[in-house]
Protein backbone atom coordinates (compact mmCIF):
# COMPACT_ATOMS: atom_id res chain seq x y z
CA UNK A 1 0.00 0.00 0.00
CA UNK A 2 1.39 3.38 -0.96
CA UNK A 3 1.99 6.16 1.51
CA UNK A 4 -0.77 8.29 -0.04
CA UNK A 5 -3.33 5.48 0.29
CA UNK A 6 -2.32 4.92 3.90
CA UNK A 7 -2.55 8.65 4.54
CA UNK A 8 -6.04 8.73 2.99
CA UNK A 9 -7.19 5.85 5.18
CA UNK A 10 -5.79 7.49 8.31
CA UNK A 11 -7.36 10.86 7.48
CA UNK A 12 -10.72 9.20 6.79
CA UNK A 13 -10.61 7.21 10.03
CA UNK A 14 -9.60 10.30 11.99
CA UNK A 15 -12.53 12.24 10.50
CA UNK A 16 -14.99 9.46 11.38
CA UNK A 17 -13.57 9.31 14.92
CA UNK A 18 -14.04 13.07 15.41
CA UNK A 19 -17.67 12.78 14.30
CA UNK A 20 -18.20 9.88 16.73
CA UNK A 21 -16.72 11.86 19.62
CA UNK A 22 -18.68 15.04 18.92
CA UNK A 23 -21.88 12.99 18.50
CA UNK A 24 -21.70 12.27 22.23
CA UNK A 25 -22.21 15.94 23.04
CA UNK A 26 -25.97 15.97 23.53
CA UNK A 27 -28.69 18.25 24.80
CA UNK A 28 -31.73 16.00 25.24
CA UNK A 29 -35.10 17.16 23.96
CA UNK A 30 -38.38 15.19 23.88
CA UNK A 31 -38.28 13.77 20.32
CA UNK A 32 -34.99 14.77 18.66
CA UNK A 33 -31.89 15.67 20.73
CA UNK A 34 -29.49 18.48 19.86
CA UNK A 35 -26.12 16.88 19.17
CA UNK A 36 -22.61 17.71 18.04
CA UNK A 37 -22.99 15.46 14.99
CA UNK A 38 -23.94 18.13 12.47
CA UNK A 39 -21.20 20.44 13.73
CA UNK A 40 -18.74 17.57 13.29
CA UNK A 41 -19.97 16.81 9.76
CA UNK A 42 -19.45 20.44 8.77
CA UNK A 43 -16.02 20.63 10.40
CA UNK A 44 -14.73 17.42 8.84
CA UNK A 45 -15.95 18.20 5.33
CA UNK A 46 -14.68 21.79 5.52
CA UNK A 47 -11.26 20.60 6.67
CA UNK A 48 -10.86 17.49 4.52
CA UNK A 49 -12.81 18.41 1.40
CA UNK A 50 -15.16 16.41 -0.79
CA UNK A 51 -13.31 13.09 -1.04
CA UNK A 52 -12.01 12.49 2.47
CA UNK A 53 -14.73 14.46 4.22
CA UNK A 54 -17.46 12.44 2.53
CA UNK A 55 -15.58 9.18 3.10
CA UNK A 56 -15.29 10.06 6.79
CA UNK A 57 -19.05 10.62 6.99
CA UNK A 58 -19.74 7.36 5.14
CA UNK A 59 -17.43 5.41 7.46
CA UNK A 60 -19.11 6.99 10.50
CA UNK A 61 -22.59 6.07 9.22
CA UNK A 62 -21.52 2.51 8.34
CA UNK A 63 -19.87 1.98 11.71
CA UNK A 64 -23.07 3.05 13.43
CA UNK A 65 -25.23 0.98 11.09
CA UNK A 66 -23.33 -2.22 11.90
CA UNK A 67 -23.85 -1.61 15.59
CA UNK A 68 -20.80 0.20 16.90
CA UNK A 69 -21.86 2.77 19.49
CA UNK A 70 -20.87 5.89 17.54
CA UNK A 71 -24.26 7.58 17.26
CA UNK A 72 -25.61 9.94 19.90
CA UNK A 73 -25.83 8.43 23.38
CA UNK A 74 -23.29 5.73 22.49
CA UNK A 75 -25.91 4.02 20.35
CA UNK A 76 -25.61 2.12 17.11
CA UNK A 77 -27.36 -0.37 14.90
CA UNK A 78 -29.72 -0.40 11.97
CA UNK A 79 -32.65 0.18 14.33
CA UNK A 80 -31.35 3.72 14.94
CA UNK A 81 -31.30 4.41 11.22
CA UNK A 82 -34.78 2.95 10.80
CA UNK A 83 -36.07 4.88 13.83
CA UNK A 84 -37.30 8.49 14.03
CA UNK A 85 -33.80 10.03 13.91
CA UNK A 86 -32.54 7.90 11.03
CA UNK A 87 -33.28 10.48 8.36
CA UNK A 88 -30.85 12.90 9.95
CA UNK A 89 -28.11 10.28 9.83
CA UNK A 90 -28.91 9.43 6.21
CA UNK A 91 -28.95 13.17 5.48
CA UNK A 92 -25.34 13.45 6.63
CA UNK A 93 -24.22 11.79 3.38
CA UNK A 94 -25.85 14.12 0.79
CA UNK A 95 -24.99 17.08 3.02
CA UNK A 96 -21.31 16.05 3.04
CA UNK A 97 -21.32 15.54 -0.72
CA UNK A 98 -22.90 18.95 -1.30
CA UNK A 99 -20.63 20.79 1.14
CA UNK A 100 -17.48 19.19 -0.25
CA UNK A 101 -18.52 19.75 -3.86
CA UNK A 102 -19.41 23.38 -3.21
CA UNK A 103 -16.17 24.13 -1.39
CA UNK A 104 -14.04 22.33 -3.98
CA UNK A 105 -15.77 24.21 -6.78
CA UNK A 106 -15.95 27.73 -5.28
CA UNK A 107 -13.06 27.78 -2.83
CA UNK A 108 -12.30 27.39 0.84
CA UNK A 109 -13.12 30.87 2.08
CA UNK A 110 -15.16 31.75 5.13
CA UNK A 111 -18.07 32.99 2.99
CA UNK A 112 -18.17 29.82 0.89
CA UNK A 113 -17.67 27.74 4.02
CA UNK A 114 -20.63 29.47 5.62
CA UNK A 115 -22.86 28.98 2.57
CA UNK A 116 -21.82 25.32 2.22
CA UNK A 117 -22.26 24.53 5.91
CA UNK A 118 -25.59 26.29 6.38
CA UNK A 119 -26.95 24.65 3.23
CA UNK A 120 -25.63 21.28 4.40
CA UNK A 121 -27.25 21.72 7.82
CA UNK A 122 -30.57 22.54 6.15
CA UNK A 123 -30.25 19.45 3.92
CA UNK A 124 -29.82 17.32 7.03
CA UNK A 125 -32.95 18.87 8.53
CA UNK A 126 -34.92 18.20 5.33
CA UNK A 127 -33.91 14.53 5.26
CA UNK A 128 -34.54 14.21 8.99
CA UNK A 129 -37.95 15.86 8.83
CA UNK A 130 -39.13 13.76 5.92
CA UNK A 131 -37.97 10.56 7.62
CA UNK A 132 -39.48 11.65 10.94
CA UNK A 133 -42.82 12.19 9.19
CA UNK A 134 -42.77 8.59 7.92
CA UNK A 135 -41.14 6.84 10.91
CA UNK A 136 -43.26 8.55 13.55
CA UNK A 137 -46.41 8.70 11.38
CA UNK A 138 -46.71 12.47 11.74
CA UNK A 139 -48.25 15.05 9.48
CA UNK A 140 -45.75 17.10 7.53
CA UNK A 141 -46.43 20.15 9.71
CA UNK A 142 -46.04 18.16 12.92
CA UNK A 143 -42.77 16.68 11.64
CA UNK A 144 -41.53 20.12 10.60
CA UNK A 145 -42.43 21.79 13.89
CA UNK A 146 -40.92 19.01 16.01
CA UNK A 147 -38.02 17.91 13.81
CA UNK A 148 -36.80 21.01 11.99
CA UNK A 149 -38.18 24.36 13.18
CA UNK A 150 -36.67 24.28 16.69
CA UNK A 151 -33.26 23.38 15.27
CA UNK A 152 -32.94 25.93 12.46
CA UNK A 153 -31.41 28.72 14.61
CA UNK A 154 -28.98 26.31 16.24
CA UNK A 155 -28.00 24.77 12.90
CA UNK A 156 -27.30 28.25 11.54
CA UNK A 157 -24.95 28.83 14.48
CA UNK A 158 -23.33 25.41 14.03
CA UNK A 159 -22.88 26.17 10.32
CA UNK A 160 -21.08 29.41 11.18
CA UNK A 161 -18.83 27.70 13.72
CA UNK A 162 -18.04 24.79 11.39
CA UNK A 163 -17.18 27.19 8.57
CA UNK A 164 -14.98 29.43 10.69
CA UNK A 165 -13.13 26.73 12.61
CA UNK A 166 -12.98 24.42 9.59
CA UNK A 167 -11.46 27.04 7.28
CA UNK A 168 -8.90 28.09 9.92
CA UNK A 169 -7.88 24.50 10.69
CA UNK A 170 -7.71 23.61 6.98
CA UNK A 171 -5.48 26.62 6.26
CA UNK A 172 -3.18 25.76 9.16
CA UNK A 173 -2.93 22.11 8.10
CA UNK A 174 -2.16 23.16 4.53
CA UNK A 175 0.51 25.60 5.77
CA UNK A 176 2.04 22.79 7.82
CA UNK A 177 2.03 20.64 4.66
CA UNK A 178 -0.25 18.05 6.31
CA UNK A 179 -3.04 18.19 3.72
CA UNK A 180 -0.89 18.05 0.59
CA UNK A 181 -3.34 16.28 -1.68
CA UNK A 182 -6.67 16.93 0.00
Amino acid sequence: MSLSKTYGLVVTAFGAAIIAVLAQITIPLPLIPITGQTLAIGLIVTILGLKYGTLSVLVYCLLGAIGLPVFTGMSGGISIILGPTGGYIIGFIPAAIFMGWYLNKLGYTYLHGLIANVTGMMLILVFGTLWLKVAADLSFLAAFFSGAAPFIPLELIKGGIAAWVGIVVRQRLLQANLLKFV
